[in-house]
């Protein structure tokens, strides 16, 4: 890390303590080039409460509706459903990034200026991505995004910046993509205090219950029960919002995380009423100075790729997502009809095959790949199977025809009406065509894995140099190698589950169903 880097540390740290931040067991330093700055333990927290962070703090949409510039600028747009909770905070970060006078400045100053998902990829690195899921889907973002900044964003940051007497900055997209990145990346879903969220509302129902108390000479009682709501239950609602929290945003991501987060409302377990604080897991061993690491989730490497910029080699948790197009329906034989079957199910057309779903075989009573093979049922449906599912759903609703079935009571005459074998032929030509288009933009699983084998990368920190007198390795960037990782997973799993569709399909047929 170099001086300029160590001064912005410094300059951050102060901020955070001037801000009611306590750091009680922990440390903020640079991690490494890949990570950029993290959470270390130190000796200190004898409760496991390692860091506490004051919710005022924290970077919400109620706290932009609040600020003194941007409140009155988007209270109207928020309440006509222009803008919602996400632009909020977009807005602001963009808006204090590039205000001369900022006094979030010493925290803003300090995040990354670049990021590793697929928005910010060279054409050349994108390429990687090509027949994958997230190649279209990061195209598609990137114009959603600019459209959006074309549309909105400009003209209301235009707007600000002349209320905050600035009349030189600009805005650009690259600021606005910097603060979707920044959101993304670092936001947590914060449960928070129902009279935190609204606390105009808290306001008007305690005035309510002192009127009441003062009506009814009852002095002795705290709250009343109302039309069936208690006034008290109120203020112990929760309320889930999104938000950054500056210090805990610092950590950053292992499947086997060493703390938690957690909101202290009453300041019992901190000493800080309405706070977030870091907790320490029980089973983590914190010597002093190492990394602490919490969890964003069980998240394949699609999603992790997408939204946090990174991957893990053998994710236990990768998966790939499987949809029928809604365009290719209306190609299918009877398409009407099973549009309109497909409609009282609620259908859904995609389906997450996990790899967790191998260990118990795809067939596994579960909810989701059962109702997407209902779906593939539906769509496969001959004539005759139409005409059972039609007869089993007059006998559900009667003769008279008042009632509607239910879109369970569909989904369970699709069922037994039909076969498996068309549905598990789509599933299968499903698969067949998705490992077709993964090894059109990028060859076969194998290559990927031999392009592996004879690279590191330069921002990670294995592979490097020499080994065992094997040939130096070539160096390649972070980007790609995320890719090469991501897109090899998709394959493999692809294959997996081609096999596991191809085996039953071939059960279905020698069974006759």
């Amino acid at each position: 890390m170099g001086s300029s880097e160590e001064a912005k540390l410094q300059l951050l740290l102060e901020w955070l303590k001037l801000n009611g931040v306590e750091l009680r067991g922990c440390n903020i330093k640079y991690s490494d080039s890949n990570k950029g700055f993290g959470v270390f333990s130190s000796d200190g927290a004898t409760d496991g409460v390692l860091l506490v962070v004051p919710l005022n703090l924290a970077i919400t949409p109620m706290r932009v509706l609040q600020d003194p510039i941007l409140g009155p600028v988007c209270s109207a747009l928020y309440e006509e459903g222009e803008v919602d909770d996400r632009f909020l905070i977009l807005l602001f970060l963009t808006f204090e990034s590039i205000r001369k006078n900022s006094s979030w400045k010493p925290y803003l100053d300090i995040l990354p200026t670049s990021f590793g998902n697929p928005l910010w990829f060279s054409e050349e690195e994108l390429l990687e991505l090509k027949g994958t899921t997230l190649f279209k889907a990061t195209e598609l973002q990137k114009k959603s995004l600019q459209a959006l900044y074309d549309d909105k964003v400009k003209k209301l940051m235009k707007k600000l910046l002349i209320l905050d007497g600035d009349l030189e900055s600009e805005v650009s997209f690259r600021d606005f993509l910097w603060a979707n990145s920044i959101f993304w990346t670092r936001a947590l879903s914060i449960p928070l205090p129902r009279s935190y969220v609204f606390p105009q509302i808290q306001e008007e129902q305690q005035n309510h219950d002192s009127n009441s108390e003062l009506a009814n000479g009852d002095n002795g009682k705290k709250h009343e029960v109302e039309n069936g709501v208690d006034s008290s239950s109120i203020q112990e609602e929760t309320v889930w919002v999104e938000g950054l929290v500056p210090g805990i945003d610092f950590c950053n991501h292992d499947l086997k995380a060493a703390a938690t987060w957690e909101v202290d409302g009453t300041g019992s377990a901190t000493g800080v009423p309405l706070s977030m604080y870091l907790l320490s897991v029980e089973e983590a061993r914190l010597q002093s100075g190492k990394e602490i690491s919490i969890s964003y989730g069980n998240k394949g490497n699609e999603e992790l790729l997408y939204l946090y910029g990174f991957v893990m080699d053998n994710n236990p948790d990768d998966y790939i997502m499987l949809h029928y197009p809604a365009e290719a329906i209306k190609d299918v034989p009877f398409s009407e009809t099973k549009i309109q079957l497909l409609e009282a199910q609620k259908a859904e057309m995609r389906c997450l095959l996990s790899k967790t779903l191998l260990d118990h075989g795809f067939f596994s009573n579960k909810k989701e790949t059962n109702e997407f093979l209902t779906c593939l049922r539906t769509i496969a449906m001959g004539e005759d199977e139409i005409y059972k599912v039609t007869s089993l759903l007059q006998e559900l609703v009667g003769s008279d025809g008042e009632r509607q079935p239910s879109d369970i009571e569909v989904r369970a005459a699709t069922w037994e009406a039909c076969g498996d074998s068309g549905a598990l032929q789509l599933l299968f030509d499903l698969l067949n065509t998705r490992m077709m288009d993964l090894e059109e933009g990028s060859r076969t699983e194998d290559s990927d894995t031999q392009i592996l084998e004879k690279v590191y990368c330069y921002n990670n920190t294995h592979k490097e140099g020499k080994s065992n007198g094997a040939p130096k390795k070539q160096e390649i960037s972070r980007n790609k190698w995320s890719s090469i990782v991501y897109r090899r997973g998709q394959k493999q799993l692809t294959q997996q589950f081609l096999k596991e569709a191809e085996h039953a399909l071939q059960l279905a047929l020698s069974e006759g169903n």
